[in-house]
């Protein structure tokens, strides 16, 4: 087994045992970020503890809200974050017509595209057409210096950096097309690195760091599992949060495609993550399989030694948290900032771990047998990776 990282702490937890480490993975998704501070308050109440975030877009924003502040601050300042974004647009009252609503849903989408998002983005006075070639003025519709200021005051950096809980946000670099995580045990993170890894164009512009301009890590990929299961360092257990759904039903208005075209782009990574999960686990199985048939003068050869290596790996138990979208929610739902929308995000994550964990016990077998499988209880699923 590796060696234990020296931040990770053992904890206790009611609703199940827990293994050596514990994720919290965080996809982008704008609005429907407050969905992913549900679930976090959610865990928290049930005391499980996370000793790894990692996000993308909205997600790395989240992420760095929870890895910068203490335990028993982190849900009043993930709260903080998204009231404060939430603020502008006015609160409707709930009609019992879904088109009424989807009405209002657009509207207040509407209003975001041409206002901004307090705390976040404002518009800038000039279209980038009118802008300085390269200048930021020039390579995106909004100005998002409001979000480092935000940023500064919810999130305590030298906490985020030297604290107990590891923090991996995803990027592009514009130039190379390379993807790349920084990650708070490689190397020091501020707000530069979660506005870029939520620089999405031509939206938001590129942000700079060290001489080089990156943007959002949507563009690659839309969650970070790879990174949390590539890096693993025992057995773990990885509460996945997404934000788009990869099934749905078939569209019948053209909002219906646009919110289908971003559930299908943005979801894809995620499948295709897992099911190099289950492919990678099976090889490993196989090489296992015939070295067990090795005689024994054979098990002391450097070559053999090497493949057992290769092929040792930890449990892995992914807990999947997936937001469904209502039947009004159309293709804007990524940046319909209002507050009455946010609050019902924030409510579904909430009811999602709750749904989770009044069968929790599936998931507790096992972490305790040591075994790999991933669940969707939220959704009376279970799949097991075999």
């Amino acid at each position: 087994m590796a060696d234990v990282d020296p931040h990770r702490r053992r904890r206790s937890c009611k609703a199940m045992p827990l293994p050596d480490e514990c994720a919290l993975v965080l996809q982008g998704g704008g609005a429907l970020g407050a969905y992913q501070a549900g679930v976090y308050e959610a865990l928290h109440d049930v005391e499980i503890e996370i000793d790894w975030v990692a996000g993308i877009s909205i997600g790395a924003i989240n992420a760095a809200i929870i890895a910068g502040n203490p335990a028993e601050r982190r849900v009043a300042r993930l709260r903080e974050f998204w009231n404060g974004v939430t603020a502008a647009l006015p609160s409707f009252p709930i009609w019992q017509s879904e088109q009424a609503r989807e009405w209002i849903h657009e509207w207040s989408a509407g209003m975001v595209a041409a206002f901004g998002v307090p705390g976040f983005f404002r518009p800038r006075l000039l279209p980038p057409m009118l802008g300085a070639p390269g200048t930021p003025g020039a390579l995106s519709f909004y100005d998002s210096t409001p979000l480092a200021a935000t940023l500064d005051t919810l999130v305590d950096w030298d906490l985020l950096n030297d604290g107990p809980v590891r923090l991996s946000v995803g990027a592009v670099e514009i130039e190379s097309g390379n993807f790349h995580y920084f990650d708070n045990r490689r190397e020091r993170i501020d707000a530069r690195h979660i506005m870029a890894s939520g620089a999405l164009p031509p939206g938001l512009p590129p942000v700079e760091i060290d001489g080089k301009l990156w943007w959002d890590g949507g563009l690659v990929s839309n969650t970070p599992l790879g990174h949390v299961v590539d890096n693993q360092s025992g057995d773990l257990l990885v509460f996945q949060v997404d934000l788009f759904s990869a099934s749905d039903v078939l569209p019948r208005t053209i909002m219906d495609v646009f919110a289908r075209e971003k559930e299908i782009r943005y979801s894809s990574r995620t499948r295709q993550i897992s099911n190099q999960l289950v492919k990678v686990r099976r090889e490993r199985q196989q090489i296992r399989k015939v070295l067990d048939k090795l005689p024994p003068e054979l098990r002391n050869d450097p070559d053999v030694k090497a493949l057992e290596s290769c092929a040792r790996e930890h449990a892995i138990n992914v807990v999947q948290l997936i937001y469904r979208a209502n039947a009004w929610e159309g293709g804007s739902r990524d940046y319909e900032f209002s507050a009455r929308t946010m609050t019902e995000h924030w409510s579904a994550g909430q009811a999602a771990v709750a749904q989770t964990m009044t069968r929790s016990e599936l998931i507790a077998q096992n972490i305790l047998d040591g075994e790999t499988a991933a669940f969707d209880l939220s959704n009376q699923n279970r799949k097991a990776i075999t």
